[in-house]
């Protein structure tokens, strides 16, 4: 059933276009948390290796049920909800809309079975669909972005779904793969070309969302900032070069690191990124350095940008090697130079801000509200996605943030330096 008739045929068929496009969006994306979870057995769904990880399952039913109480029930009218004791088990930390199962808990939720999981998803999915078809011109203004925010929404936990069953295998004796290997992406013989330092003018420097297409609130507003001429590395850092800072004794080396993460070194026994299995392991006994990946245990890459890697870890090493960390107005500032590669799609990178609202800021209303800015204290910025990160979904302005000791995502650094 199509849309009700705006005032004129080109209204409506914008109006109408625009409906379908959502759809099939939104078909897409849900289509592909399921093909992500397919390789993975019901036990490997159900699992919850840390507290900052969730299992599969559950991360396939919070996105649905982000939908329907973001979407479908201040929106559709005479919606069910599936089962309304999901609300407490699959909400996130909405204070907002109730209270809710503890985080470190998941784990504990075998029931509802995957195959109710799956049944929710699709209840959702139809209810969403026809509301996309059925709601008055009205509620359709104030729908609309909240459905392009479920989606977002949703690719971040398809990346999440990622780095936590990695975390989980990686716990497991067997280091089992989450798929098969594949080709390497660089040729055997290929050879890595050396890092230049590209300098950047500095100056007054827009920073922020444009404007044009979707972005997360702490993106915005647009604003400006005064940046000195800096320079900034053209390509990440490899596993080569952190390999030699491991065997120069880096993380045996007080004087690198920042206080707090000296103490993470000592505390956690930290001897090199995580996932990397030192030679001779009886995991995966080698007289290399391998790495526990998706694809399982492989020689370590060492052309391949190092990965794994907490906020303490890369400042360490760019102390090492005589750089620092860019900020991320410089980050932003270099991002589209033509002669600067990898700053998408290969590994998130640590900048040297902390998480802070950009001047002017103002959450989104309602329960949307609690999506980014009370995290806003105590984080550090990341820029870049990672080969995680589903398709499309980063772009220049895109603020990631985790606390200095995270390092189960795919978090890795570029250099900077002062002109």
């Amino acid at each position: 059933m199509p849309p009700s008739a705006p005032s004129t045929t080109a209204a409506y068929s914008a109006d109408y276009s625009l409906r379908e496009r959502l759809a099939q969006r939104y078909r897409e994306v849900r289509a592909h948390s399921l093909a992500l979870a397919a390789p993975l057995s019901p036990e490997d769904q159900c699992i919850q290796s840390m507290p900052d990880a969730s299992p599969t399952k559950w991360h396939l039913a919070h996105s649905s049920w982000f939908f329907e109480a973001i979407v479908l029930q201040p929106f559709a009218v005479g919606y069910r909800p599936f089962d309304k004791r999901f609300a407490h088990l699959f909400n996130s930390y909405y204070e907002s809309l109730g209270p809710r199962h503890p985080r470190p808990q998941r784990g504990l939720l075998t029931r509802p079975s995957l195959g109710e999981v799956h049944a929710f998803r699709e209840h959702v999915d139809a209810a969403v669909l026809s509301l996309i078809a059925d709601v008055d011109a009205a509620a359709w203004e104030s729908a609309a972005p909240l459905l392009v925010l479920g989606l977002n929404h949703e690719q971040q936990h398809q990346e999440l779904m990622l780095t936590d069953i990695l975390h989980a295998f990686s716990c497991n004796p067997l280091l089992p793969a989450y798929r098969r290997a594949g080709p390497s992406s660089m040729p055997p013989t290929a050879e890595l070309p050396a890092m230049r330092w590209l300098p950047m003018p500095g100056g007054v420097t827009p920073i922020g969302h444009t404007g044009e297409g979707f972005a997360f609130d702490n993106e915005t507003p647009r604003h400006q900032v005064l940046l000195p001429p800096f320079r900034i590395a053209d390509r990440l850092v490899t596993c080569g070069e952190y390999a030699l800072f491991v065997a120069d004794g880096g993380y045996q080396r007080p004087a690198l690191w920042l206080s707090d993460g000296w103490a993470m070194v000592q505390a956690q026994g930290w001897q090199a990124p995580a996932y990397w299995i030192s030679p001779g392991d009886p995991r995966a006994p080698s007289a290399e350095w391998q790495e526990f990946s998706l694809r399982g245990v492989r020689s370590l890459d060492t052309r391949a940008p190092v990965s794994h890697l907490s906020f303490y870890e890369a400042a360490a090493y760019a102390e090492w090697a005589g750089a620092r960390l860019p900020t991320e107005f410089e980050w932003e500032a270099a991002y589209g130079t033509s002669a600067i590669t990898q700053m998408i799609g290969e590994q998130w990178q640590w900048t040297r801000s902390s998480y802070d609202p950009y001047p002017g800021f103002r959450p989104l209303c309602g329960a949307a509200s609690e999506y980014n800015g009370k995290f806003m204290v105590g984080q550090l910025v990341l820029r870049g996605g990672s080969s995680a990160t589903p398709a499309g979904h980063s772009r220049g302005s895109y603020r990631n943030f985790f606390p200095p000791a995270a390092r189960w995502q795919f978090s890795g650094l570029r250099l900077a330096k002062d002109a």
